[in-house]
């Protein structure tokens, strides 16, 4: 039985015998991509890390597309959309773990231990749509959930909870309301 390594096994130290070049070899062939995309993923998995505790693991790709750019590197030679997103899928060799989604009008990388349900990605776009207050995108209701979506009290309330769990949604106990901080930034910015 052979094992992939996954995401959370890789540890950026290497071995003292190992030159920077044997090493980049290795992950290039190993993800089947150029230099360039090793180094792009490998930056998108340090940002994904960098901003979990103020996103849960759901990082706007605009964000990260400005936040990779604005490095010193990258101003004379800036980084598109699609490289980001090109970096992310070859990372699918090691397992579970980064990828990029459509929620309503936005793309996110997804960083989250474990995989995202469908129900998790409803109640994500049910949060990042258009709203009458743009101060309450990001935010969402177990009732609310409930009357637009059609779900069980039951079923909106464990799709909730796995996200609270996971550290995507925080809840606000003062009107029981939920917000999901990366649709909320995602909608300021």
């Amino acid at each position: 039985m052979s094992h992939r390594p996954r995401l959370e096994d890789i540890h950026p130290v290497r071995e003292a015998t190992q030159s920077e070049d044997q090493v980049k070899g290795f992950w290039s062939e190993l993800l089947g991509v150029g230099e360039l995309y090793y180094e792009l993923g490998v930056q998108v998995v340090e940002l994904c890390v960098a901003t979990s505790h103020l996103n849960g693991g759901l990082l706007p790709l605009q964000d990260a597309l400005r936040r990779l750019n604005a490095r010193g590197a990258r101003k004379n030679n800036p980084i598109a959309e699609d490289d980001i997103v090109r970096a992310v899928r070859k990372l699918r060799v090691l397992g579970a773990g980064v990828e990029v989604v459509q929620l309503g009008r936005a793309q996110y990388i997804t960083a989250i231990p474990g995989e995202l349900t469908m129900d998790h990605t409803t109640l994500l776009q049910f949060a990042e749509r258009d709203s009458n207050e743009p101060s309450s995108r990001g935010r969402i209701t177990i009732p609310g959930v409930c009357a637009d979506l059609g779900w069980t009290e039951e079923r909106a309330r464990r799709g909730v909870e796995q996200m609270l769990r996971a550290g995507v949604a925080w809840r606000d106990d003062v009107d029981n309301s939920y917000w999901f901080p990366a649709v909320f930034q995602n909608a300021l910015s």
